[in-house]
């Protein structure tokens, strides 16, 4: 082997290793992936939708469990596109949390209970799924549940969850636009014909 066919299979290995490490997401002690622009909280609900109020953005609540395909799938191929996470980032805090865990919240009528308890209490089953707060924390003892705008259950595509977080932002549920006919709409600018069920 010559010294310039080492030197490209060489680039070629390193290429390798760089292309999978930028789709590649941290893993915490708990199984979740832990990407480096989630927010890192006390866990008052009502606390952080004002801080993310206080920066021009809204609160997004995403519940994962270890072990979950459809959450690797959305860190791994959905968090990960450029204009997915830069629009998000840019837009809104997000506070994960594990479907299962024992760590402390508090819900926004107040009551403290683990995130366990809280995914319970809120009817929440599958994972991943993301909680969209109110732009003001909610007055009386209005549960995360009965507070939350829209929810996203379940793993989707670049294109549906984008415009998800995007309708949110926009205040679409206090439209006459539905998400679906919103939906419907932004897959027509972007492709040009009908959506498809997958995207």
């Amino acid at each position: 082997m010559t010294v310039l066919t080492r030197f490209l299979a060489m680039l070629a290995v390193l290429a390798t290793i760089a292309t999978a490490s930028a789709s590649e997401v941290p893993m915490g002690d708990d199984g979740l992936h832990k990407p480096d622009w989630f927010s890192l909280t006390f866990r008052d609900i009502a606390e952080d939708i004002e801080a993310a109020k206080s920066q021009g953005k809204r609160l997004a609540l995403m519940f994962e469990q270890r072990g979950c395909g459809y959450c690797k799938e959305v860190h791994e191929k959905v968090l990960t596109d450029p204009e997915v996470k830069d629009w998000i980032k840019a837009n809104y805090m997000i506070v994960q949390y594990n479907i299962h865990g024992a760590e402390e919240l508090t819900d926004t009528d107040g009551e403290s209970l683990t995130e366990k308890q809280a995914a319970r209490k809120w009817g929440l089953m599958f994972t991943p799924t993301i909680l969209f707060m109110p732009e003001d924390v909610p007055g009386g003892d209005v549960t995360v549940a009965q507070a939350a705008v829209a929810m996203m259950p379940g793993a989707f595509g670049k294109g549906t969850f984008l415009d998800m977080f995007q309708w949110v932002a926009a205040k679409g549920y206090d439209g006459d636009e539905d998400f679906q006919s919103y939906h419907n709409r932004r897959w027509r600018e972007r492709n040009g014909g009908p959506p498809e069920a997958t995207q």
